[in-house]
């Protein structure tokens, strides 16, 4: 292939490789030309251009197959326009000549088609350029148009479109020729001929004047015809040209009305012309009148369709603005198209017609207006509806019946009515809360209107209305309770009106079906209400004969709405429901029998429609209340069932007596009991089998039916990749809902809800906008097939051997059409049978059931009927499965081998070849494995017939299946696959377009096969790998959307795994275009590939669509709206259109993926996209500057600031009229907010997104580059938009995205004002964005929302002003009002789960204000210095003054509200507490519900408690804590005066409870909450939660009552730490492991002071004994702690569970372990070492809480843990600092050696042995050691000296010990380290002092002289830093010390080391001036310390002195200089204060 890549054609290449090889060699050279051609050097291209022309003229005449000569065409044609032009009339010669040609063999016509190709493009590229051979081209091209065969007419077609196109104007004198020649064909047999006559008039029509004026009719009629038998490629073909012909004619282009004075078509005449072809096709006009349209001859349905489609084509073309002026025409026009006589000649054509006109309103008034213009369009609707209805009831009221026709015009209207009000209804839907207006507008009173239509005589209208009420109730969920009373009062009041009865109860029953949509709710006491109505409706059915059908109808329509209400509620009227579904069936066989002899045909047609009601309101209970289903409901349920299976059997007879018009009574009856029994297990009705399934098997064998009526389900449990072969059958396309029409089985589309009113209130399936159940014959057998696949597995073997004989017996008895109807209803049934079989597991059945089976599917494979042998193939494919042995799979599949290798038709080969696809499909590669090859070969062989597309196409995708099934055991047969799919490709007419998908399909399957291999480089694979390239760019070049998606998708596959390989350069410009594309399946496929490949390369896939964009501003051909924001921008535009829900979904996910990978690169790109998105609410364009920042410094009257709040935003926008783009709609304006929140979340990593002043100058540096919080003002913007936005669920999102921004900018300074933050100036911006969200009429969900922003604000300490926070805190206040107002107060419109969720929203945030104001005021306490908040640079705080919060002003705003709160606080934790009681325990839950939740909701409930409740805990926590457990006491005695408090559950006894019991009472409450929510919180609890129960139990065990509390119920404390330790285990961040030691110190502190009391007032009961307290405390004498009840145990357990896990080295099991490497020790992150600090101090506290011998028990464990962590953590610092772990450590072993236990005797030589053994591993840590280089012997000797000092007696004479502590100090000594020495001088001074001379005395001996030395040698170097003379400065306090320590006979000799080394440290006086700071400092010090020795020892001075008389003469020189100089000093000296001796260095901690 790479030879192929040059710019001539390698000719010597070519001549080496095969024959078969040559046109794909071509083909890539072709290829590789295009691509070059554009951007070579003309100067190169000129050289080369003879030969190159030759080469390509060559390549015309070599029969070029259909891409190549496509290829090749543009090639020639873009060298021509590079390159000289003069040799292009040769080449257009040549052309001409060839087409001229008279050769019609079919060898030649390659040859001709290209040489036709060429001309096109050359025309297309050069147009005027060729200029005068037009002409001639033209009229030789229209002299091979009469005589081509069908290929090459599409050909002739398309070229003459390019020609056209290519000229422009300057071909009018052709025009009529073209016209003429072009519109015979339009009705030709082959239909890509009818598609190509469309394109070409389409193209004329630009130019053509006479097309749309004088020849406008006939084009019409034309347009008619060619409907007529039209495929789906036509309709839209041939709609475009109707379409936009019309369109054209009344509102022509400018150009061509300015040429020729051109008379314009009216609306009128247009809508007329195009109202002809939808009432009458196409079969000519009648201009004489109107006798024919009353005569016969319905529409053909394709010309329908395509006319609805044109219709479409027709508005979209005149665009959004037209349709806005003239929607009241339009709309009057389609209507009446609907109420045209002709539209609704059968009932099936009505709704046909209807489906027409409701897909026409939604595809114009649904995509093309925005929500203004659609809110008018609505009240136009409303308008036409009430017009209708006021002739309606003109007639229904006129008594006398003068008006005759009026009966029609109402059977007429009722269509009408249909249409208007499900648009009405899909419109108020879509628009979703924005609708509001529209209904709130009295002028246009919609409600009422749609209400009127209730009373309509006409079902079917009175269906549309209820179900237009549904669609208010969902959009505008506040609108459900009052229209439920509303029509439950109206039923009430007209009663004896059978249409009130029959309209009002549709309605109930609709508002009840979209409960479920409306996340709110409605009131529990709605369902009453329901079942109440229901009820009286049933008793009262049989008073009054006339009402007696309508009323059953109703109460049971009513009942089985209400099951949709869910199990909750449900429950309450389960056994009224029972009751009422026993007594509408007889009770016994007796009764059965005498009701037959009974009643007479209206009495039996009442009874049959009240069972079919029964068993309906029971389905729809088994479907939506499963957990209800309990064995014994279904024993109840099976009574009436099975009663109405027995009366089956009857009902033929009395149908025989009564009339036959029962029998669609008798047929609902069995539709509901097939749909019930679908959705029982099989098992509950065992019993009744065989007549079950004789009744189904009648049903769908058509035996007692004379219809053919044939099932819906066969497409469905055909596999969805088959409807290629089902050429009728089409894919999912925008036109589905229309197209369904024309699909082959009875009735198809044809769903309305009449059918079955009961859809009303069910599910809406997935994908449909509307429920349109088919009608009530088809609906019976897709029931009866359905529930044929549930029976099946569960009979036996024989009975199946009998059904399926008598199947072949049915098929053989038809004849004809009924033959194929029985045939496609029983493989429907045996697939669904199979399906069954294979879900359960089961098998078929013995060799005579599978033999029977067998022969019945064999038969239907070479069935004429594409669809049946479809179904045949996938029933084999199912059979191999479900018996799944080898042997019986081998003779299918020999059987079908045989049969391929014999036979020659069509349809055996097509079927036998789909068999053995469905074979593998459904055994898999391993099972079908030995049949791979033969398989495989057949295929390959049938492929390659030419003669028959039919079965390429067949073979084709059979082979796909193999290939996909077989995986990696097909890796043999890729090559010659892969080579036999390019072939084709090159070969295939185009318009054979199912052969092109298989091929697709194959590519795809064995790009999959291959799978990661592809990246690999070898010659084999590259090979692989260029070939499955080349089958892509050619069908990207097709001209069908289904083989471009193929190719799309076969693409994303290889971009998966060979992402090198694929160029997205020229991938994603090609999608980007698809985009645009009006295929659904081809924009899926794009959008789905876009997704994919922004996953990874967000970036590149960004910029090639931007290179896109300024590509096509030279080429205006592609239609694309990228403009400069980019891919993003046209995919948040495609929100707007597109409605399929996948497509949007992907279109979210490729946002996302792009957003993730580019938004924080690229800030305020994206911020703006969200912006415009976003500001679009009011219009297209915002207007008017916005007053954003409010004044700082206005008067502060309340008024001004509400007024300034709401102006805010005035400013936003005055409408734009010149944009005809659609504002973006809710959802995305929804979608866009989310955006937001995602893009504050994705800066999150980056801090200086949040730091004003370091983004300012990141910016200075690197302008490109974007912070966010630059953008802040944008942020607050559109937040405020979309918080005050008309839709909820835009509101929801903008009040996240409120508080987002609070939260991550609450703390951000604002540099210009220190003191205060930058979300200050935006405090009345969050005022206004919230007052809206606590006005009465807004929805809990968002009351709730606000409240956590106002918590937030108030919380984030932004504002510093109270006045300015009490505006949000007023919102507040206002809303605690609401929740004190109790239950039921208030009117409900929405469930009682949903105050719950409010109220419950309120007291959190209440809490969470409390939370914060009591940290404020606690950090206020303990620093009350400084001002609370301060900027982040430490500047002066002297300039904040006045603008600091005083410490307690947020208390102040909560303490008026403190004492109501905290009992709504404490009710509202009651309640929690009962909710979390497991399920065993509900019969404790009180029967009236909580304080705040009512029993009804009590599982909706759960789930706002449980987001509520942790906040709450911590509040009541710090409140408790903060009154000692006594407030709230005489509150909750006496019965509050305001009676409308919230009840609270426990009852008030008279007698006051004593303190101690509510106190015990309240811990039982806040610990049992805590411990039951720590023992197991959910993964997805937020770890706030954790943290806030955690802090809640800290605060509580602060209150000394909480604390007594605990300490006496030791279990409970030994309880608390085990859940702890298992929170340690399951959470890991460090906040709450350092929380939980904060909780568990708490809890040991209590443990102590317990145990100090006990000991106190022990001790004083027992002063006399000695030893006494021996056994108090843990563990007793015998010092045993017992696991599970021991408090130090489960301490112990916890703590070392946190050591373990940081410092993992201390488990001695790890260091024996071999593969242990030993680590050296490392600072701790400072987050863990605090961790270890807290745990080791808690450890050095446990001893004390266990009796002596308890204690000696658990100290070896807390020495060696403490010990350990002092050798792991004594690391040394740069900044010589103790790290927190080990000043832990150190004053953990101070604390335990210091502790009483040493006092005790009994435990005395334990004790010593405990102490001594402890310092040897001291000593053996602190040993040096090359391992551990940077150890800190400072810690290490701190800890030595720490035992001399403190365990003196223990130590006194261990010579080994002593000797150990010896070498540490002189190694300290000794160390090179000058801090080291003065450390180490500082603590000998310390041990030398000790009171015991014993411990003393032998360090001073062993250590003094080696220090003396030191200092002596300190003459010889000078000390040169400031650490070093510290450590000399440390050494002579030693020798001081010493010197004083000495006796007074041994002073002298102490002196005389002192004295000398002191003078020797002395300067003379010449060198004091030039000696450096540190030297001086030396001198200084030895000065003074002289002068205050000598007068302290004054006789022994003298004698040293005198001793040595240059000692004299020094120190007399050196005072001397120092007089003279502090003489000079004087002056200076006085403020100078003297050298104090005290040592310099201090500890941070002070250990001793």
């Amino acid at each position: 292939m790479e030879l192929a890549h040059s710019l001539l054609l390698n000719e010597d290449a070519l001549a080496q490789i095969t024959e078969a090889k040559r046109p794909v060699f071509i083909f890539e050279w072709l290829r590789f030309l295009d691509k070059v051609l554009v951007a070579a050097n003309k100067v190169d291209v000129k050289e080369k251009q003879k030969k190159l022309v030759e080469q390509l003229t060559g390549l015309i005449s070599s029969a070029p197959g259909p891409p190549t000569r496509k290829l090749l065409a543009k090639n020639l044609a873009t060298l021509y326009s590079i390159g000289d032009t003069f040799t292009v009339f040769q080449t257009l010669d040549k052309c001409n000549e060839i087409i001229k040609s008279k050769d019609d063999t079919p060898a030649y016509l390659p040859t001709k088609l290209a040489a036709v190709a060429c001309v096109g493009a050359f025309y297309e590229k050069m147009g005027r350029m060729l200029g005068s051979s037009f002409p001639d081209t033209i009229n030789n091209l229209l002299k091979a148009l009469k005589s081509a065969e069908s290929q090459g007419r599409g050909e002739i077609l398309l070229s003459l479109q390019k020609v056209l196109c290519g000229l422009g104007g300057a071909a009018a004198s052709c025009h009529r020729d073209i016209y003429k020649n072009a519109r015979s064909l339009l009705t030709d047999r082959s239909m890509a001929v009818r598609c190509a006559v469309a394109k070409c008039l389409l193209e004329l029509q630009n130019e053509a004047v006479f097309m749309w004026t004088t020849e406008l009719e006939n084009v019409a009629t034309l347009c008619f015809k060619a409907l007529e038998g039209s495929n789906y490629g036509v309709r839209v073909a041939v709609a475009k040209l109707l379409g936009t012909v019309m369109a054209t004619a009344l509102m022509p282009k400018q150009a061509a009305v300015m040429r020729q004075n051109v008379k314009r078509a009216s609306l009128e005449e247009v809508l007329e012309l195009m109202a002809t072809g939808f009432l009458r096709g196409g079969s000519g006009f009648l201009k004489s009148g109107g006798e024919m349209l009353k005569g016969g001859g319905s529409v053909s349905r394709e010309v329908r369709v395509g006319v609805t489609q044109a219709y479409v084509v027709f508005v979209t073309t005149l665009g959004g603005q037209w349709l806005e002026r003239n929607f009241a025409t339009f709309l009057s026009h389609v209507l009446d198209l609907v109420s045209h006589p002709r539209a609704t000649q059968t009932h099936v054509e009505a709704v046909y017609s209807r489906r027409c006109v409701s897909f026409m309103l939604r595809a114009t008034l649904g995509g093309l207006l925005g929500e203004k213009a659609q809110i008018a369009a609505g009240k136009e609707i409303c308008q036409a509806i009430s017009k209708q209805m006021r002739a309606v009831e003109a007639v229904v009221n006129d008594m006398s019946g003068e008006n005759k026709a009026g009966a029609a015009d109402v059977s007429a209207s009722q269509h009408v009515m249909v249409c208007a009000l499900k648009e009405l209804g899909s419109l108020v839907q879509s628009l979703s809360a924005t609708s509001s207006p529209l209904i709130q507008e009295p002028s246009i009173g919609l409600l009422e209107t749609v209400t009127s239509v209730l009373l309509h005589p006409s079902m079917a209208a009175r269906l549309a209305a209820a179900w237009c009420l549904r669609c208010v109730a969902v959009a505008l969920p506040y609108q459900l309770t009052p229209l439920l009373d509303r029509c439950a009062e109206r039923i009430n009041n007209l009663k004896s009106s059978p249409e009130a009865v029959s309209g009002y109860s549709f309605a109930m029953a609709a508002l009840l079906g979209g409960v479920h949509q409306c996340p709110l709710g409605i009131p529990h006491s709605k369902g009453k209400l329901v079942v109440s109505i229901a009820e009286d409706l049933l008793r009262t059915a049989a008073q009054n004969s006339r009402l007696s059908l309508q009323r059953t109808q109703a109460g049971w329509l009513l009942l089985g709405a209400l099951m949709t209400l869910g199990p909750s509620l449900v429950r309450y009227h389960l056994p009224k429901m029972l009751l009422l579904w026993r007594n509408v069936f007889p009770r016994s066989q007796k009764e059965l029998e005498a009701e037959k002899a009974r009643g007479d045909s209206f009495t039996w047609q009442v009874t049959l429609e009240g069972r079919a009601g029964a068993l309906c309101a029971m389905r729809s209970f088994v479907a939506h209340c499963p957990e209800l289903l309990t064995e014994d409901v279904i024993r109840r349920l099976m009574t009436p069932i099975e009663c109405a299976m027995t009366m089956m059997s009857h009902v033929p007879a009395i149908i025989k007596v009564h009339g036959a018009h029962l029998k669609a009574s008798a047929a609902m009856v069995r539709l509901r009991l097939y749909d019930i029994l679908a959705l029982l297990p099989p098992k509950t009705y065992e019993g009744s089998f065989n007549a079950l399934l004789r009744e189904l098997v009648a049903e769908f064998t058509l035996t007692d039916n004379s219809a053919n009526t044939t099932t819906s389900l066969l497409r469905s449990l055909c596999h969805y990749d088959d409807s290629v072969l089902m050429g009728s059958w089409l894919q999912e396309t925008d036109h589905k809902c229309i197209e369904d029409q024309l699909q082959p089985n009875s009735a198809s589309g044809s769903g309305a809800l009449e059918h079955d009113p009961s859809s009303i209130y069910l599910r809406i399936p997935v994908g449909e906008a509307i429920p349109g159940p088919l009608p009530l014959g088809v609906s019976v057998i897709d029931a009866s097939v359905a529930l044929f696949g549930v029976v099946f597995p569960h009979v036996s073997f024989k009975h199946r051997l009998q059904m399926l004989d008598h199947f072949a017996e049915c098929i053989k008895q038809a004849k004809g059409v009924r033959q194929q109807a029985v045939q496609l209803n029983i493989f429907t049934a045996v697939l669904s049978a199979l399906k069954g079989l294979a879900e359960n597991k089961s098998t078929l059945g013995p060799e005579e059931v599978r033999k029977s089976a067998l022969a019945l599917v064999m038969g239907a494979l070479d069935n004429p009927n594409p669809i049946l042998r479809c179904a045949a193939g996938e029933a084999l494919g199912r059979m191999a499965q479900v018996v799944g042995e080898a042997t019986f799979i081998a003779r299918m599949a020999q059987t079908s081998f045989d049969k391929l290798k014999s036979a020659r038709d069509v349809v055996s080969r097509t079927g036998h070849s789909l068999a053995l696809g469905c074979l593998h499909r459904y055994v898999g590669g391993i099972g079908s494995g030995q049949h791979l090859k033969t398989s495989v070969s057949i295929l390959l062989a049938l492929a390659q017939d030419g003669s028959s597309h039919e079965v390429q196409t067949w073979a084709l995708h059979s082979l796909a299946l193999i290939v996909d099934s077989s995986g990696p055991m097909y890796r043999g047969y890729v090559e010659p696959t892969l080579s036999l799919v390019l072939t084709l490709l090159l070969t295939v007419p185009p318009s054979h377009t199912e052969v092109h998908q298989c091929l697709g399909r194959c590519l795809g399957a064995l790009i999959t096969t291959v799978g990661p291999e592809l990246q690999g480089n070898g010659a084999t694979i590259s090979t692989i790998r260029s070939s499955c390239l080349v089958g892509c760019a050619i069908m990207q070049d097709h001209s069908d959307s289904l083989v471009q998606a193929a190719a799309i998708s076969c693409l994303q596959q290889l971009h998966m795994f060979a992402p090198r390989h694929v160029n997205l350069s020229s991938l994603v410009p090609c999608l980007c275009v698809h985009l645009c594309s009006s295929h659904l399946l081809l924009r899926r496929a794009a959008v789905a590939c876009l997704r994919q490949l922004a996953q990874r390369e967000a970036a590149e896939v960004c910029e090639y669509a931007m290179s896109l964009a300024k590509r096509s501003g030279d080429n205006t051909t592609i239609n694309l709206n990228i403009t400069e924001t980019g891919l993003e921008g046209v995919l948040f535009g495609m929100l707007d259109r597109e409605t399929d829900r996948k497509l949007c979904s992907d279109i979210h996910d490729t946002l996302g993926h792009m957003l993730s990978s580019l938004a924080v690169e690229k800030l305020s790109h994206w911020l703006k996209l969200c912006k415009d998105v976003l500001a679009a609410t009011t219009g297209t364009d915002v207007g008017g500057a916005v007053v954003f920042e409010v004044e700082k410094d206005e008067e502060d009257s309340e008024k001004k600031d509400e007024m300034d709040d709401d102006t805010m935003f005035t400013g936003l926008g005055e409408d734009d009229k010149s944009k005809p783009s659609v504002a973006p709609r809710w959802v995305t304006r929804v979608f866009a907010a989310d955006c937001l929140c995602r893009i504050i979340l994705l800066c999150e990593n980056d801090k200086a997104h949040f730091d004003l002043a370091a983004a300012r100058s990141a910016q200075a540096k690197n302008p490109k580059g974007d912070q966010l919080v630059l953008h802040l003002s944008d942020l607050i913007r559109m937040a405020f938009m979309a918080a005050t936005d008309h839709s909820n669920q835009l509101r929801m999102a903008g009040l996240q995205a409120l508080e987002d921004i609070i939260k991550k900018f609450a703390s951000v300074p604002e540099p210009e004002f220190p003191g205060h933050v930058i979300l200050e100036q935006y405090q009345a911006n969050v005022g206004a964005a919230l007052r809206p969200a606590f006005s009465p009429d807004t929805p809990s969900d968002i009351t709730a929302k606000a409240c956590q922003v106002c918590s937030a604000w108030i919380g984030s300490g932004v504002v510093s002003d109270l006045n300015d926070l009490r505006r949000v805190h007023n919102l507040l206040v206002s809303s605690l009002d609401k929740v004190q107002a109790g239950k039921g107060s208030s009117s409900q419109l929405y469930s009682e789960s949903a105050t719950t969720m409010e109220k419950l929203a309120v007291l959190k945030a209440w809490a969470e204000v409390y939370v914060v104001s009591m940290k404020i005021k606690k950090e206020a306490e303990s620093k009350p210095a400084k001002p609370v908040r301060t900027g982040d640079d430490d500047e002066d705080d002297e300039d904040l003054g006045a603008d600091v919060l005083p410490p307690d002003s947020l208390i102040t705003l909560v303490q008026p509200e403190l004492p109501s709160l905290s009992r709504l606080w404490l009710a509202m934790l009651r309640d929690y507490a009962l909710l979390t009681l497991p399920a065993e325990f509900s019969s404790q839950l009180p029967p009236d519900g909580g304080a705040f939740y009512t029993p009804e909701t009590i599982d909706t409930a759960r789930l706002h408690y449980r987001s509520s409740w942790a906040p709450v805990l911590h509040a009541v926590a710090l409140w408790l804590s903060s009154t000692g457990f006594r407030a709230g006491e005489e509150k909750e005695e006496v019965p509050t005066a305001n009676s409308k408090a919230p009840a609270l559950p426990q009852a008030v006894t008279a007698t006051r409870k004593s303190f101690e019991e509510s106190v015990k009472d309240r811990m039982h409450l806040m610990l049992g909450v805590s411990i039951e929510f720590l023992c197991f919180p959910r993964p997805e609890e937020p770890i706030e939660h954790v943290m806030s129960c955690l802090h809640a139990l800290f605060t509580l065990l602060e209150s000394p009552c909480a604390k007594i509390h605990i300490a006496e119920d030791q279990l409970l404390a030994v309880e608390l730490l085990n859940v702890l330790h298992r929170l340690l285990l399951t959470r890991d961040p460090p906040a709450v492991q350092l929380q939980v030691t904060a909780v568990v110190q708490e809890t040991i502190r209590a443990a102590q002071d317990h145990l100090q009391q006990q000991r106190t007032s022990k001790g004083k009961e027992e002063e006399g004994e000695k030893d006494s307290q021996s056994s108090l405390g843990e563990g007793g004498d015998t010092g045993e702690l017992v696991p599970g009840k021991s408090l130090v145990f489960a301490a112990m357990e916890l703590l070392v569970f946190i050591l373990v896990r940081h410092l993992p080295q201390l488990n001695a099991r790890v260091k024996e372990s071999p593969s242990h490497v030993a680590l050296r020790p490392q600072r701790l992150p400072e987050e863990s070492a605090r961790l270890v600090a807290n745990t080791v101090s808690i450890l050095a506290e446990l001893p004390s809480l266990c009796s002596p011998a308890g204690s000696m028990n658990i100290l070896p464990t807390v020495l060696f843990l403490i010990t350990g962590v002092l050798r792991e953590t004594a690391v040394k610092t740069a900044d010589k600092s103790v790290p927190v772990t080990v000043a832990a450590a150190l004053q953990g072993i101070k604390t335990i050696i210091t502790s009483p236990l040493a006092r005790v005797e009994s435990m005395q030589t334990q004790w010593t042995g405990l102490v001594r053994s402890s310092l040897a591993s001291v000593l053996e840590h602190s040993q040096p050691d090359e391992s551990r280089p940077d150890m800190d012997e400072v810690s290490m000797l701190t800890a030595i000296t720490l035992f001399l000092l403190s365990a003196s007696n223990e130590l006194v004479g261990v010579t080994v010990l002593q000797k150990g502590c010896m070498d540490r100090f002189r190694n300290a000594l000794n160390s090179s380290d000058p801090w080291v020495q003065a450390r180490c001088y500082q603590l000998l001074l310390s041990v030398f002092q000790h009171s015991s001379r014993a411990l003393s005395t032998p360090y001073i001996h062993a250590l003094a002289p080696l220090m003396v030395e030191k200092l002596k040698a300190v003459e010889r170097s000078r000390p040169g830093t400031a650490a070093e003379l510290q450590a000399v400065q440390e050494g002579i306090r030693v020798l001081e010390n010493l010197v004083g320590m000495g006796e007074e006979q041994n002073r002298v000799q102490l002196l005389a080391l002192l004295v000398p080394t002191l003078i020797s440290y002395l300067l003379d006086e010449n060198a004091i001036s030039s000696a450096p700071q540190v030297s001086k400092g030396l001198h200084d010090f030895a000065l003074q310390n002289l002068m205050r020795i000598g007068p302290l020892y004054p006789a022994a001075f003298k004698i040293v002195i005198g001793a040595a008389p240059e000692l004299k003469i020094r120190l007399e020189s050196a005072i001397r200089a120092n007089q003279a100089s502090s003489r000079a000093k004087a002056a200076a000296r006085q403020a100078q204060p003297t050298v104090q001796a005290a040592p310099t260095i201090k500890l941070k901690t002070s250990f001793f």
